[in-house]
């Protein structure tokens, strides 16, 4: 099946209105009525057409365009928004929606010039894969299932899934580990007893950050005291522990 695209030179009277626009370089937006129209009138004289049916078409432009021409000679019309009315819009408008279809008319022309020179090659196939057979019917396979009963499993499966979910556990949040290394914390108690000699456990416990440190802290300064170079006093249950370097642990 072949297609034809013909597009001549005044095949219709808004063919021959773009050609006195074009040929007279004028501002299709600012068409000058009395020169297109005479030109148009002089063309319709001129012509000679057996096609009446045609030749009607060209008739009733150069009525309307009289009738333009007729309306850009009386005042101008003022719409709801206080705008003057320009009696060529509608022309205008006529005019632009043919030049686009002239143009995408010329781009499906050449679009079929090119494809005439263009030869397909005939589809080859692979004699493995032409004999190739797949190892399951999958006809056979799912039988009546449809895209409606897959569905239905599927939300069956997550509410299975969902049914198994703890609703309190399972928004209980993450415990880590605090990690506190004794022989570490202990070498820390031994080296600020060292530099302080005498200071208060609160002190010792600046820095800590964590309860568990605290509990460390305290466990190490026990060990150290079974040394019997720490003295640890305190006056009351309230009162703060002071720790006291003994001198021959110097």
């Amino acid at each position: 099946m072949t297609m034809e695209v013909k597009l001549e030179a005044f095949e219709g009277p808004l063919d021959l209105l773009l050609h006195l626009i074009e040929k007279n370089k004028v501002d299709i937006y600012d068409i000058p009525i009395s020169l297109i129209t005479g030109q148009y009138m002089e063309y319709l004289n001129a012509m000679m057409e057996a096609d009446l049916d045609v030749m009607s078409d060209f008739l009733v432009m150069a009525a309307t365009l009289l009738d333009i021409k007729c309306k850009m000679l009386l005042p101008q019309k003022v719409n709801e928004e206080g705008e003057s009315e320009d009696p060529r819009d509608e022309l205008v408008e006529q005019l632009l929606e043919y030049k686009l279809c002239r143009y995408m008319s010329f781009a499906l022309k050449d679009m079929q010039q090119d494809a005439s020179h263009i030869m397909f090659r005939k589809a080859e196939m692979p004699e493995w894969i032409s004999e190739y057979k797949a190892p399951v019917d999958y006809d056979i396979l799912l039988g009546d299932m449809t895209l409606e009963k897959l569905n239905k499993i599927f939300k069956e499966t997550l509410k299975r899934r969902e049914d198994k979910i703890d609703p309190i556990r399972s928004k209980f949040g993450k415990i880590e580990k605090d990690e506190v290394n004794l022989e570490e914390r202990t070498e820390f108690v031994k080296k600020y007893a060292w530099e302080h000699r005498n200071f208060s456990f609160r002190e010792l416990l600046e820095g800590v950050g964590t309860k568990l440190e605290v509990i460390v802290t305290f466990m190490c300064l026990l060990e150290l005291m079974k040394t019997g170079n720490y003295e640890v006093t305190q006056s009351s249950h309230e009162d703060d522990i002071l720790v006291k370097l003994k001198e021959k642990a110097a």
